[in-house]
């Protein structure tokens, strides 16, 4: 099958809390090493922005099962296109918290200083996950 990179936002649930968070990112890294999938998750208190990598058909099993995840909302694709190759290879996935969205960040690829990811194209949102993976060791 071929590679394929997915960029989708969505809103946290009142109820996901740091500890949901935590959650989500320990099931969703095991989950995503045994499907091969890579990728890069943004976040602060009310939004996600995540890149996900990997197979056609296991993303789109994957985005499903995001889809059906009662902890967020309004889960919307905005940004596939299958690749040659992946550019968040390093992490099964990888996390930039709210720490690293800065006013300029959100500035220089937005039209507004708040992280408001339903309002990026999708190759803002791609450009801005490749500005913050910089922040991000390899796993």
């Amino acid at each position: 099958m071929p590679l394929a990179r997915l960029i989708y936002v969505s809103t946290l649930s009142k109820s996901c809390d740091a500890l949901a968070l935590q959650d989500i990112l320990r099931i969703s890294r095991q989950h995503n090493e045994e499907r091969h999938i890579t990728g890069l998750l943004s976040h602060n208190n009310e939004y996600f922005l995540q890149c996900l990598e990997g197979d056609r058909e296991e993303l789109s099993e994957t985005y499903n099962h995001i889809v059906n995840d009662s902890r967020h909302s309004d889960v919307t694709i905005i940004y596939y296109k299958e690749i040659n190759s992946r550019k968040f290879g390093d992490w099964s996935m990888g996390e930039v918290p709210q720490i690293h969205l800065t006013s300029l960040l959100n500035l220089q690829f937005s039209g507004s200083t708040e992280f408001r990811p339903y309002e990026l194209s999708g190759k803002s949102a791609y450009l801005m996950l490749l500005e913050l993976k910089q922040h991000l060791p390899s796993e």
